[in-house]
């Protein structure tokens, strides 16, 4: 079925094109590893990404913006090295003020096609926890944001993407355009497109099968159609815990979510299921929108 003519998800990256990632970093070094491991594991990422590493001077520094460079920030410059080591471009910024805010707005600015944050961390009693920078980027951005987590991406030459399906066709156009997007050739990607029945794994459950979700159809015939191996599964059971499953039994190398929606206010509005899955995963999670 594909996506309709005239109708044109929020992100696309067209044929030819860089792709740009904007990788904000705090003065954690750990989760500056991890943010740029994950860009430099990208499809191809040594010819077809350009990166850009920007650290924000918060509002109460006890320093002027002005004052502080690059180099000073020992998590900014161990990104920034270790993407160019990957032979990734990398343009390197310092900006100051409200951090999330000049973040959406960096990424707006630079045209990235990807936000990579890095703000889950687990605390003594293995919670994870999500920083408040970290929501208000992904709430805010239109972008694609990625939240890395505890598990590095594999590094055999294929990136696998899961992408959880439910019934709203709209944010199954998002995802379906966000793996059609990623950087490096089609033939690089495999994709699971997964569908859960909630809560019907139990004996006697009724059947049912891929083809009854009209949205998960058209985003795995819409990555299809973009040359993307594309394997097509449902399942019952709780959504976000066998969407963990799959993504551990699996291996893949990333989660591409859908759970972000504007209402009638233009408040951003996060599902359950997504907040679950962001919070629990331990491989990186993007919100496609």
């Amino acid at each position: 079925m594909g996506i309709p003519n005239g109708v044109m998800p929020a992100h696309t990256v067209q044929p030819g094109t860089m792709y740009d990632v904007l990788v904000p970093v705090d003065e954690s070094e750990e989760r500056a590893f991890n943010q740029a491991r994950y860009v430099s594991r990208l499809p191809n990422a040594a010819d077809d990404v350009e990166a850009t590493v920007l650290y924000v001077v918060p509002p109460d520094a006890r320093s002027d913006v002005e004052a502080v460079e690059f180099d000073d920030v020992d998590a900014a410059v161990g990104a920034a090295n270790l993407l160019e080591g990957e032979g990734v471009s990398v343009t390197r910024t310092v900006t100051g003020g409200a951090i999330s805010d000049r973040i959406v707005r960096s990424a707006g600015e630079f045209d990235a096609d990807e936000v990579v944050m890095g703000g889950r961390k687990r605390s003594g009693v293995s919670r994870v926890l999500l920083g408040s920078t970290v929501q208000d980027v992904m709430l805010s951005a239109e972008q694609p944001v990625t939240i890395t987590g505890e598990t590095s991406v594999t590094d055999d030459g294929t990136w696998r993407v899961l992408v959880p399906v439910d019934s709203d066709v709209e944010r199954a156009r998002h995802q379906a355009a966000y793996v059609t997007g990623l950087p490096g050739a089609a033939a690089a990607i495999e994709a699971t497109v997964l569908t859960v029945f909630r809560h019907q794994d139990y004996r006697g459950a009724p059947p049912h099968t891929f083809e009854e979700i009209d949205a998960a159809v058209e985003a795995a015939d819409a990555i299809e159609g973009a040359g993307v191996s594309v394997d097509r599964v449902a399942i019952g059971g709780e959504v976000a815990r066998k969407i963990l499953r799959v993504a551990a039994d699996r291996g893949v190398d990333s989660v591409a979510m859908g759970g972000r929606k504007r209402s009638g206010l233009q408040e951003v509005l996060m599902g359950s299921t997504t907040q679950d899955v962001m919070l629990s995963a331990e491989r990186p999670v993007t919100i496609t929108g």
